[in-house]
């Protein structure tokens, strides 16, 4: 059938099985939102940001597993979009970015809003391509959502230039996908699983060290079988929350930077560290010298350019994890007991539990995550969160017992995140209960993205844990830099109450720790529009353990 590349691009996309774009019009892509006009088979969501766009495409990869998409227009558009890029690149989400361009005419003579998106995007996707003949549209789309979702998911931009929009070709989508030079590697090799097998079995003191690959690749239920049959405790990385149940006695919750005390200890101490879809993190080994230093280590991850990169590794094995897990779940004898090396665990627990005290009239930001975890603990929920020390407490004082309940941004740290991924999250699994945990900082952002939530009646809850301060580099400040709070201090915020309000939110604030439970029990109650809380909690809590740069990761200040 005869189409105009903008009606080829949405047919496209419904063959992939899209029902939902974040995006943003702009002049080069009017003729695809014309298209849209017409055609109400793809829902699109007008955001208030492009970054907006980018990050909620994510939220809703993540809750979902689905492939997120997001749409911009050229120049401005297209740069504005690339910090969400960027972070579901270093996060591994999968998602197609779709950008307009200039007409091809055009190209290459710095016209008004043009700007290289192939270039700029390079570096920051998995994959990007200029589509310079209608003709292609087709296949470049089918290829995108194949490389997006597969192998190491990530992120795929388009970019199309406006005369392909509107240029009509005989439209044919492809059935399958060949790219001779993209062939990932799913099946793990035989004699590598066999001995990790022979390793697993003979190790006194193992320790399962989960990434985020593990939720990529569905391998929750997989992850738990083989560390319940082989009794081996298991410690997940900040992408890796959730892929195992932390109300497990097995669970060691997260480790490195600001992980938990026996988590680190276990990590330095075992003499077999077993990573799945894991990339070694600077944030989780500390001093790279210093990280295992007794353990084997095996490395299970589908990308071969991680195994290797930053640790040494004595049995590599690239694979799907769930495949790889499977094999070795076949192959692994009789659980070990390891009776000394879990009750050395249980003593690093009892010893050094994660801790706080709620006292003296002032609210605990960790408080209201506990409170907030007794309350929504039986029901479907997703955690969101910002970035800094209110993503650090929600890892930490928030129990996790299932995949894709935990989305928040890892490699790049890229505050303003929460809100949109929120909006995206609501959208992808719109009966569950989402909540964002945010800073007084962050939440502006793209506080913006409240307009997206209210236009569209999502639920969400925003509760901010407002200390007045760039919390987490204000910690550095004092921990590292003698309390010199150089442009940390927000105390001359606006009122995030009256901001809800006048958006067509709910606002409400909270200053007394008695309030807590009674507003987020309000706070649930309200199913029609986002719910903005601005809890006042105390002004200098630190992040603790915290292992200070430059130390092994068993050098932790505990508090």
């Amino acid at each position: 059938m005869e189409l105009t590349g903008a009606q080829a691009l949405l047919e496209s996309l419904h063959n992939e099985g899209v029902d939902i774009i974040f995006g943003y019009p702009g002049g080069v892509v009017l003729p695809l939102y014309d298209a849209m006009f017409a055609d109400k088979r793809v829902k699109h969501i007008l955001v208030r940001h492009e970054q907006g766009a980018a990050h909620a495409a994510d939220g809703y990869a993540r809750a979902t597993g689905k492939v997120g998409v997001c749409l911009a227009t050229s120049g401005p558009g297209a740069t504005n979009l690339t910090t969400g890029i960027a972070n579901a690149h270093m996060d591994s989400i999968p998602m197609v970015a779709i950008t307009g361009q200039v007409a091809t005419p055009l190209l290459g003579r710095d016209s008004f809003q043009e700007a290289d998106v192939t270039g700029i995007t390079m570096p920051i996707s998995k994959h990007n391509y200029l589509i310079k003949k209608v003709e292609d549209l087709p296949r470049v789309i089918k290829e995108a959502f194949h490389i997006a979702r597969s192998g190491r998911p990530g992120p795929v931009v388009i970019d199309i230039p406006k005369d392909i929009f509107t240029t009509k070709f005989d439209y044919k989508y492809p059935d399958k996908v060949d790219i001779p030079s993209y062939k990932p590697r799913t099946e793990g090799h035989p004699k590598q699983i066999s001995m990790a097998t022979k390793a697993i079995q003979a190790a006194k003191k193992p320790v399962i060290y989960a990434g985020g690959g593990v939720i990529s690749a569905n391998a929750a239920n997989e992850l738990k079988e083989l560390a319940e049959k082989c009794n081996v405790p298991v410690t997940t990385t900040l992408m890796g929350i959730g892929a195992f149940p932390e109300t497990s006695a097995l669970s060691l919750g997260m480790l490195g930077m600001h992980g938990t005390a026996y988590a680190n200890y276990a990590v330095t101490d075992c003499d077999l560290l077993i990573a799945i879809g894991a990339r070694f993190d600077d944030r989780v080994t500390g001093h790279i010298a210093k990280f295992a230093p007794n353990a084997k280590i095996i490395h299970i991850d589908i990308d071969p350019a991680e195994i290797g990169k930053n640790v040494r590794v004595d049995i590599p094995i690239v694979g799907d994890v769930k495949k790889v897990l499977r094999a070795l779940i076949d192959k692994v004898g009789p659980k070990e007991k390891h009776v000394q090396w879990v009750e050395q665990i249980e003593e690093w627990k009892r010893k050094f539990p994660l801790a706080y005290k709620q006292e003296g009239g002032i609210i605990k930001p960790q408080y209201v995550i506990e409170q907030a975890h007794e309350l929504a603990k039986d029901r479907d929920t997703i955690i969101v969160t910002e970035v800094g020390q209110n993503q650090m407490w929600a890892a930490m004082f928030y129990k996790y017992t299932k995949p894709r309940t935990w989305i928040s941004s890892g490699g790049l740290g890229t505050m303003g995140y929460g809100l949109p991924a929120a909006n995206g999250a609501q959208f992808g699994r719109p009966d569950a209960l989402v909540i964002d945990f945010a800073g007084d900082g962050s939440i502006q952002m793209n506080i913006q993205e409240l307009t997206t939530a209210v236009n569209n009646r999502l639920p969400i809850k925003i509760f901010v844990l407002n200390n007045c301060f760039l919390g987490m580099v204000r910690q550095w400040q004092e921990l590292i830099y003698d309390r010199h709070y150089s442009h940390t201090n927000l105390c001359n915020n606006p009122d995030l109450v009256k901001i809800a309000d006048a958006y067509g939110a709910v606002g409400m604030r909270v200053t007394k720790p008695e309030e807590v439970r009674g507003a987020i029990e309000k706070a649930f109650a309200i199913n029609d529009r986002p719910v903005l809380v601005d809890f006042v909690v105390a002004k200098e809590e630190n992040v603790f353990p915290f292992v200070p740069p430059g130390q092994a990761i068993n050098e932790m200040l505990i508090d």
